[in-house]
This record gives structure tokens, C-alpha cells and sequence, in this order.
């Protein structure tokens, strides 16, 4: 018999990763969720903000396992907002933390990087390092994992960076202005590790069917500023646009009013590697395969 797995935003960047990562897999049932805008056929109406609609969901469905993909990541917009912030990335998962606990089931809480707030960092962020986050965004994921540790024992929590996918990303941006645009300003002193929604998909399945619970960093091998990124995203497309690297205040003078984002905010993959045999792919591997290239 077939386990099911819940997914809340399943037609975001991981949820859609997930659905073709496990297409034709007959020892899974995927049971997909998302807000009443994105539901429809073969997708449930759920609003994670609702805990009593959680519960009836979750009660009426029955899964064996509940992966949360669903997030408010307008990092911008957190700022402005920050009672959705809180209400989707905080309570939301505290409430599906408490419905995983009612049935006794794993949960899969999906994290950021910006819980830290990189600055004046030398070395990669490992799971034991203390969280610090300068944005409400990141306040926000902080307080989602606070609440689910406090409110399950079976958790996995998945911190992950710079994630692409099918979706608006980072990746799409830049090969939609390169189509008008000879040349394109981009931050050169935040660095991170741009990871696929796919490859953050392979770690979840890998995790899944284990009782290895706990705090994971999950994140593409390596790392780049978002200009050294935005150029090898040019380079693999065959795009002749031009990348002007400037610095975070710079670029604040041309877009003013944004959030503060980690300068450093490389995650280093302790977890995996010390209990698992899982390896995430080199950052430029991910851009490849997702490219076609």
C-alpha cells in the first residue's frame, strides 16, 4: 500500500519539484495542497493559516508524512507585511507541526538561510551555529521552526538558499532582461549557494523513508555572489549580456526601501554529511541540469 505525503504549495517552486520527482512512483501518493487562488483539480483548498482547517484536512486525509512548501518569501513585502509574514511562515507551521503530532507523523518544515544575518563572516554557517536574523522574513522562518520543534518530536527542518525552480526565480529574471538588455546591474558583495528546487526535492525524498530527524542545512555544494551567478546563468544560456557587479549600497541608491539581506550567507551541509550519505550537487551542476545545458 501506497504512503501519502502531504504537500502544502504545491504549485510553488519545491511543491512542483516534488510532483516531478515522484511522477510514477506508485510507492507514494502525493496529496497536494494549496490556498483556494491555486486549487483546482487534483489540488485541495488549504489555508495553513486556519488551524481549524488544517485539522479537518489533515484528519480527513490521513497522510503518512506532511512536507511544508508553502511560504510567504516576498522578502521585500515581509517588511511592509509583517502580519502575513508571521501568520504564513510562523503559525502556519506551528499548526501543521501540531496536525503531524496528532497523528503521529513526520513533518518536513522548509527553512532559509536569512535566519542569519552574515555579517563580517568568515566560514559557512554550520547547523550549531546561532541564528540572527535582520529581516522579517527571516525572524519569520526562525519562529516556524521554533514552533514546529516545540510542537512535533518527528521533524526534519530543511534550511535551503537562493532556491530556482519552475516559478519566478532569480534564474528566469535574468534571462528575461538579457532578451531587452545589453547589460544588467547586479549585488556582487552578497554571496550564497543558488540551489534547484529539484536537488532540495532529492534531499527531502532522501530523508523521508528514514527516522533521521532533525536540523538539516541543504543547500547546493559551493557558493558565488548573485553577480558571479547571474554571469554563469549568461554564459550556459549563450546570452551575450553584460554583468555590472556593484555593491549592496550601491544598488540600494538605485532600488531603494528593501529589506536587509545576509552578505554571507553560505550554508555549510554539516548534518548531511556527518549522517547521511547524501551529497547535494556543485552549484553550477544544479544551474546545468535545470538549464538543459
Amino acid at each position: 500500500m501506497s504512503k501519502k505525503i502531504l504537500i502544502t504549495g504545491a504549485n510553488g517552486q519545491l511543491g512542483r519539484a516534488l510532483q516531478q520527482l515522484y511522477a510514477g512512483n506508485n510507492d507514494y501518493e502525493l496529496l497536494l495542497t494549496d490556498t483556494a487562488e491555486f486549487a483546482g483539480e487534483g489540488i485541495h483548498a488549504l489555508d495553513i493559516t486556519d488551524k481549524k482547517a488544517v485539522n479537518a484536512l489533515t484528519e480527513e486525509l490521513k497522510p503518512d508524512y506532511i512536507v511544508n512548501a508553502a511560504a510567504y518569501t516576498n522578502v521585500d513585502g515581509c517588511e511592509v507585511n509583517s502580519d502575513l509574514a508571521y501568520s504564513v511562515n510562523s503559525f502556519g507551521p506551528r499548526y501543521l507541526a501540531e496536525a503531524a503530532a496528532n497523528l503521529n507523523i513526520p513533518i518536513f518544515q522548509i527553512s532559509t538561510d536569512y535566519v542569519f544575518g552574515g555579517e563580517k563572516r568568515t566560514r559557512p554557517y554550520t547547523e550549531f551555529d546561532r541564528p540572527a536574523p535582520e529581516s522579517v522574513y527571516g525572524a519569520s522562518k526562525l519562529r516556524g521552526e521554533q514552533f514546529v520543534k516545540g510542537n512535533t518530536d518527528k521533524w526534519y527542518i530543511l534550511r535551503t538558499a537562493w532556491l530556482y525552480g519552475d516559478g519566478k526565480n532569480f534564474v528566469k529574471t535574468m534571462l528575461r532582461l538579457s532578451e531587452t538588455k545589453d547589460e544588467i546591474t547586479v549585488v556582487d558583495d552578497q554571496v550564497g549557494s543558488p540551489t534547484s528546487a529539484l536537488e532540495l526535492a532529492r534531499a527531502i525524498a532522501y530523508l523521508l523513508p528514514t527516522d533521521n530527524f532533525g536540523l538539516y542545512h541543504a543547500t547546493a555544494e559551493g557558493s558565488c555572489s548573485w553577480a558571479e551567478f547571474a554571469a554563469k546563468i549568461f554564459e550556459l544560456a549563450g546570452k551575450n549580456t553584460k554583468v555590472i557587479p556593484v555593491s549592496t549600497e550601491e544598488y540600494m541608491k538605485l532600488v531603494p526601501n528593501q529589506a536587509r539581506r545576509p552578505a554571507y550567507s553560505i550554508l555549510e551541509n554539516r548534518h548531511f554529511k556527518s549522517a547521511t550519505h547524501f551529497m547535494f550537487a556543485e552549484w553550477e551542476d544544479g544551474l546545468k541540469e535545470y538549464l538543459g545545458k
